[in-house]
């Protein structure tokens, strides 16, 4: 992503303008190719902030599209500001959204898990035995966390060290734990490498449970083990700490031993090569890869994660099925729900346009990505991408990062621009 540090005034004008036009691109295919078929079929797999938006989007461009969105949830728990449920200082209930709406807007809702895709028959099978066909098939399906890949840690330790990554349960659980530690304890955080779901979503996090820890238990301190040397937006968030949380947050980054190799769920250990961390509040954010749904497709490589075409989403392994959100391999462009947002649009408008036999033009994508560091203290990136090279890349130029020397005012807007976008985007896609 890009680094392109802005003057205050731009960087005003630039974050107002990036936030309203991403969000009003569901419109971006103005010219709706007719298509021939009398009524294609599209499902729709995977009901978060990706999959929700393509299936509304696929009904709005074309009315006549036969659109199915397959969710086995009734309920959607956002992660954009779960950090702030995980701090005390917003509900869990305040990140829940139903599909009513949806549901309301033509789309039909199979409130089933997928268990099988048959690429060659266009075809899906749902949980209690309903097989859907279709002519072309959206993956939406977030991420999946790698209880395989670090050492001790699986489903039963996450019941003591959790990850909060999947927002519910764990947001919650986390939050309590945070709650009934003593002032003076030692909160611990493993952070993995590359790529990931949301890559300042650790740093917002420990920023928020810093801000806790000041407030409320001052004698406490925060470990962040690392297994980088750099993070999205990291020159902001070390300066931020180093004003309003002198001593209380450690960074430790992976050539200074940052990597945990191993954790001890029995004792709240987390081991890296070089130190041993008891921790009284373990939160382990564990390697991640792509929804299970996406490997029994076929649609995941070997990293994972899925290899799509960058103008049109669909899977470089698997003809007529496109990949969106979390889930793909997005070039430059981060995994976040901006993100999932404007693809899950110009998916639509690209599938809309190959079922009338007609080549989707190139997109140009749009994801800013907020960060508390503080309720009042907002930080950001933006950038703006299109394909080149088989990839989405960032546009040179077009993107850039909160002013490093802002005044409070300035960091106090940006806290407003992102719990209105939170608003904006939950109510474009849920309401």
């Amino acid at each position: 992503m890009m680094n392109m540090t802005l003057s205050t005034r731009t960087f005003s004008t630039r974050r107002q303008f990036l936030t309203t036009a991403a969000l009003a691109t569901a419109s971006l295919a103005l010219a709706r190719p007719a298509i021939a078929q009398a009524k294609p079929r599209v499902v729709v797999i995977g009901g978060g902030f990706g999959g929700v938006s393509c299936a509304r989007t696929l009904r709005a461009l074309a009315p006549k599209l036969d659109v199915t969105l397959v969710e086995p949830n009734r309920i959607f728990t956002a992660c954009p500001f779960s950090n702030e449920v995980i701090a005390g200082d917003r509900a869990i209930e305040a990140q829940q959204f139903g599909y009513d709406k949806v549901a309301g807007n033509g789309v039909t809702m199979a409130m089933q898990s997928a268990v099988k895709i048959d690429a060659a028959a266009r075809s899906v099978a749902l949980a209690d035995g309903t097989t859907l066909t279709y002519d072309r098939l959206v993956l939406a399906p977030g991420i999946d966390l790698r209880f395989d890949a670090l050492q001790g840690y699986d489903e039963a330790a996450a019941a003591r060290m959790p990850h909060a990554w999947k927002a519910g349960e764990q947001t919650v659980l986390l939050r309590r734990q945070l709650e009934a530690m003593e002032d003076g304890g030692l909160v611990v955080m493993s952070v993995p490498a590359n790529p990931y779901r949301c890559p300042p979503g650790p740093y917002e996090r420990a920023s928020l449970i810093a801000h806790y820890l000041k407030t409320r238990k001052p004698r406490s301190k925060l470990i962040i083990l690392d297994s980088k040397d750099a993070f999205s937006k990291q020159k902001l968030f070390q300066n931020a700490w180093q004003e309003l949380y002198p001593g209380l947050i450690e960074w430790v980054g992976l050539s200074q031993g940052g990597k945990v190799t191993s954790v001890d769920a029995t004792t709240n250990t987390l081991v890296t090569d070089f130190l041993q961390h008891k921790a009284d509040v373990a939160n382990v954010i564990p390697p991640q890869r792509a929804g299970r749904i996406a490997a029994i497709a076929g649609v995941a490589d070997r990293s994972g994660w899925c290899p799509i075409d960058p103008v049109s989403f669909e899977s470089k392994q698997a003809p007529n099925i496109h990949v969106i959100g979390d889930a793909c391999i997005g070039g430059g462009m981060p995994k976040s729900a901006f993100s999932a947002n404007a693809q899950a649009k110009a998916c639509a408008s690209a599938i809309v346009t190959l079922l009338a036999g007609e080549a989707p033009a190139a997109p140009k994508l749009i994801n800013t990505c907020y960060s508390l560091v503080a309720p009042d203290y907002g930080i950001s990136i933006a950038g703006v991408y299109a394909p080149k090279n088989g990839l989405l890349t960032d546009i040179e130029g077009a993107g850039g990062t909160s002013p490093i020397d802002a005044p409070p005012a300035v960091r106090n807007q940006e806290a407003v621009y992102a719990r209105a976008w939170f608003g904006t985007i939950t109510g474009e896609v849920f309401g």
